[in-house]
């Protein structure tokens, strides 16, 4: 590794000390899906955010919901306190695309017909309100 790369690498990993996310990779539903689950909590408060998953009908919310609650543990081990009512909100959620497995379906007359198998990679960012209006 060049001198230039070890560099940025080492100031991407001490940017990273200082942010508290959490990540879930290779989940087994389509990106799409899980998109529509990450949209609905986006810059909303953290225990707001909670109840929305939790009755939501969506079978990734169930998944995002594990994922939040560590990414608020992360948060609190890191500052070494715990997270009060106002205090967390998700700053950033994305979704990117995973491994696709390729599998055949027998169909008619000897043919074959594709089945793409999807999934996807999640990255959950929490931080404080303050903290953001000091980064803009």
């Amino acid at each position: 590794m060049g001198a230039r790369k070890r560099i940025s690498a080492e100031k991407r990993k001490e940017a990273l000390k200082t942010m508290y996310f959490a990540k879930l990779q290779n989940v087994p539903t389509s990106p799409r899906k899980m998109r529509l689950v990450a949209d609905m909590i986006r810059g909303m408060e953290v225990n707001r955010a909670l109840g929305v998953l939790k009755f939501s009908s969506k079978e990734a919310s169930a998944r995002v919901e594990k994922l939040l609650r560590s990414a608020i543990a992360n948060w609190e081990q890191k500052n070494d306190r715990k997270a009060e009512d106002g205090e967390l909100f998700v700053t950033k959620i994305f979704v990117d695309c995973g491994p696709t497995l390729k599998r055949m379906r027998p169909a008619a007359k000897g043919r074959g017909y594709r089945i793409r198998k999807r999934s996807n990679h999640v990255t959950l960012f929490v931080d404080t309100k303050n903290t953001n209006d000091n980064q803009n």
